[in-house]
């Protein structure tokens, strides 16, 4: 089962337990896979590709953190909570990522292949990182290592 039909059996347990904080981000969802498939071009009745599926739900948990950051800054508390409800929810469709201490030693090791010294060649040291970790690393996380390498 894809991820885009297992969302839809999501929905259908959401209406039937009333939750509505899942109900409202599932449905968020489904419709930005909607989107997704009229992009690339395909029917709106298609199931979506896993891989296509995946990238638009960290699309969608870009966005809440983003939202909640500008909510915190505006001194909007009430909807800094909707949306942690709703990240919390679109998190359990992501593969499991990796934590920062499983990453350290992977960049301390591309660290020394690449011959990298200096804070100047972060930026091709993070790219390799990623190019090696693929999806099981967050980017954000990533960086942190490496600024934490630098310092």
């Amino acid at each position: 089962m894809t991820i885009h039909e297992q969302i839809k059996e999501h929905l259908k347990e959401a209406l039937r337990a009333k939750d509505e904080v899942r109900l409202r981000t599932v449905r968020g969802l489904l419709s930005a896979f909607t989107n997704e498939l009229v992009a690339k071009k395909m029917k709106p009745s298609e199931i979506l590709p896993d891989a296509d599926a995946l990238s638009v739900i960290k699309r969608s948990v870009k966005q809440r953190k983003d939202s909640m950051e500008q909510f915190e800054k505006g001194g909007r508390p009430e909807l800094v909570e909707v949306e942690k409800a709703e990240l919390a929810v679109l998190e359990k469709y992501l593969p499991q990522t990796m934590s920062r201490g499983e990453i350290r030693p992977v960049a301390e090791a591309k660290m020394k292949e690449l011959g990298v010294t200096d804070k100047s060649k972060a930026g091709q040291l993070i790219g390799a990182i990623k190019k090696e970790l693929g999806e099981r690393a967050d980017g954000g996380d990533i960086k942190a290592v490496v600024d934490e390498l630098f310092s």
